[in-house]
């Protein structure tokens, strides 16, 4: 099995603790970013990154103490030290009028082509998904939102599939959702999306009985494009979070090859049961090494912090084709 990933020898890294036989365990010092870390922050979580000049950028989810929810860049020398701005990313318009944004949250970021195109769940008369570029973390444009309301967890494939931009999304509905499942759709251009496909949905098993939604942005490895997903229970205490892995076909990524009945990683420490929103771990970002085929992800915890994760692609495909 091969990664189809660049190089990364500087990916943030901790070894796989003794005795530990999880795909994915934890850093011992998360959570990496804290709360209240930027200024007038409540909380910071279910943000992005990805390799910049040698270093690290990112776009971050900050909810502000007025509860107003919006995104802001940051940078890192190693992934794990972030300075995240002061104010929010102000978006050039490249659109015909100026596309309303009532909120910005839950970013993802990739790499192709030439530049770095992000996605998040943009507030226009309830949710949708906004798309936005940048070339240098400079200056940020924005151009139409992908699909009429209500949609979630917009995320781009990082790199266009049989000739057209691709992205897996989640319908919703104007509230928390309490149903969900994953679609892909297609581009010729970043702005007119259409083809859309189902690809799978919630009640698979019971981590993920009520909703699901697509996390980092795919990894293509030789066996397919691994999904890393998140999954939803509804408790008798409400709803838990947690995490699993799907393999998606290459030229036809609508297509499940295999996907995860037990989660990968469930809110089980403090920092992920404790916070605004108890029980969750959310991932949103994945850092990869081809060369090793380690990863790194970058998750949400509790919608408050950004906590990060260890493991290695090849063993969690073997797993999905092979023993789960």
């Amino acid at each position: 099995m091969k990664t189809l990933a660049p190089s990364l020898p500087n990916i943030p890294w901790e070894e796989q603790p003794s005795g530990c036989r999880d795909l994915v365990w934890r850093y011992s010092e998360n959570p990496i970013i804290k709360r209240n870390q930027a200024k007038n922050a409540n909380s910071i979580f279910n943000s992005a990154v990805v390799p910049f000049n040698g270093q690290f950028a990112g776009v971050f989810r900050v909810d502000e103490r007025t509860r107003e929810m919006n995104l802001r860049r940051g940078f890192s020398e190693d992934g794990i030290s972030w300075k995240i701005d002061d104010e929010p990313i102000r978006f050039i318009q490249q659109t015909r009028e100026p596309v309303e944004s009532e909120y910005k949250y839950d970013p993802r970021v990739v790499f192709f082509e030439d530049r770095y195109w992000i996605t998040w769940c943009n507030g226009y008369h309830g949710p949708t998904i906004g798309v936005g570029y940048t070339y240098d973390f400079e200056n940020f444009y924005q151009l139409e939102n992908a699909f009429l309301p209500y949609n979630r967890n917009g995320v781009l494939f990082p790199r266009k599939i049989n000739g057209k931009y691709a992205m897996l999304s989640r319908p919703s509905d104007t509230g928390h959702t309490p149903f969900g499942d994953i679609f892909y759709s297609e581009s010729p251009d970043m702005v007119h999306w259409g083809v859309h496909r189902f690809v799978m949905g919630r009640g698979y098993s019971p981590w993920q009985s009520l909703k699901i939604g697509a996390g980092p942005v795919p990894i293509e490895t030789s066996e397919g494009w691994l999904l890393i997903y998140h999954g939803v229970l509804l408790s008798c205490n409400g709803y838990v979070y947690s995490f699993g892995a799907a393999l998606l076909d290459l030229d036809s990524p609508w297509k499940v090859i295999k996907r995860s009945r037990s989660y990968l990683l469930s809110p089980q420490e403090l920092y992920e049961c404790v916070g605004d929103v108890p029980n969750v771990v959310f991932p949103v970002a994945c850092l990869v090494d081809g060369e090793t085929g380690r990863m790194a992800i970058y998750y949400g915890a509790a919608d408050t912090v950004v906590a990060l994760a260890f493991g290695y692609v090849h063993e969690i495909v073997e797993w999905l084709l092979y023993e789960n």
